[in-house]
């Protein structure tokens, strides 16, 4: 298993500090999410999920998409996507989230690890098959234009390779999404994937809810793989529900904004300046990034560290007590 964020039980252990005391801002995932129903249907809990319930519908609609397919969480799309093509290689947007090469690797494929300006002349390299890309990317923040992704596609297209784009933070900048360039015809076959989830930006990590846009034959391909069931009935409701609140979406949107800005000029005030333009995290690159991890988690916060290169990642607060608690362990630096 590949190290993640989260994890405040271990954390709890190893720094003998009580799990109710931790403020975990280790995942990047919205503290202030979606508020989901207190009670189900209990006909959902009865029978076996139904494709035609209104969630592909709301999800186009939300998505702005020709085609969607859900999933237990994109990571299970992530796990499917390599068994669709024979062994080859695949080049790999690094650093970046890790669950991507691992699945390529594990599957048979040779992986590439790039930087984003090596990737883009592999992208012209005929003997790349696949080419990954997380936008905006975890860690590091950084966001790609759609204008430079769409011409990758026709790029790969040419040569039946595929572009694979994880959306997973980009519910907070939709208007830098590409997941309505989907084709839906023939004319570019199975060339660009696009990936979003319900985890970050709705804070529903635990209903385990992604999405796919592809072409038809595509999904069709990864939903085999994937079998039947499987995204359970009480998560396509709670999924439904939360896509159809745009009331709530818009909102979110302006308070994220407000404090990706605010977590960022706090960063800066304490010499630790982030890079890229992620919203629900700041990525920071620091040779003393191992002991600012250490005096955090010593004050009861968790943050991810990364060693290559040393950097943290910080998410958002939830509340004003917790921005208190951030500067005040900061100070201690």
């Amino acid at each position: 298993m590949l190290e993640h964020g989260g994890g405040i039980q271990e954390a709890a252990r190893r720094y003998n500090i009580d799990p109710e005391h931790w403020l975990d801002l280790s995942t990047g995932i919205n503290p202030m999410g979606w508020t989901a129903p207190s009670s189900i249907p209990p006909e959902i809990w009865r029978r076996l999920p139904e494709p035609d319930d209104g969630l592909e519908t709301s999800a186009l609609e939300y998505y702005n998409c020709a085609n969607i397919l859900p999933a237990a969480g994109s990571q299970a799309i992530i796990q499917a996507m390599p068994r669709l093509r024979k062994p080859g290689k695949v080049a790999v947007l690094s650093p970046g989230y890790a669950e991507h090469s691992h699945a390529w690797q594990k599957n048979g494929h040779t992986v590439i690890f790039a930087s984003s300006k090596e990737l883009e002349k592999l992208v012209h390299d005929t003997s790349v098959d696949v080419v990954v890309i997380i936008n905006p990317n975890n860690p590091t923040g950084e966001m790609t234009s759609p204008e430079k992704l769409l011409a990758w596609r026709n790029v790969l297209a040419k040569r039946g390779a595929w572009l694979v784009v994880d959306e997973a933070f980009m519910d907070s900048t939709p208007e830098q999404s590409i997941f309505h360039y989907v084709n839906n015809s023939v004319s570019i076959p199975d060339s660009l994937i696009v990936l979003r989830s319900l985890g970050k930006f709705f804070g529903l990590a635990g209903v385990r809810v992604g999405f796919a846009s592809a072409s038809p034959d595509l999904l069709h391909q990864i939903s085999d793989e994937l079998g039947p069931w499987n995204v359970n009935g009480p998560a396509r409701y709670i999924a439904q529900l939360a896509l159809h609140d745009y009331a709530w979406h818009k909102k979110t949107r302006l308070r994220l904004q407000k404090d990706g800005l605010r977590l960022k000029q706090l960063l800066t005030k304490f010499d630790l300046t982030p890079t890229g333009d992620a919203i629900l995290f700041q990525w920071s690159i620091n040779s003393n990034a191992r002991n600012i991890y250490e005096t955090l988690a010593q004050n009861s916060i968790l943050v991810r560290y990364f060693d290559k290169p040393k950097s943290i990642r910080i998410g958002l607060p939830p509340d004003d007590v917790s921005w208190s608690r951030l500067e005040n362990a900061f100070l201690k630096l």
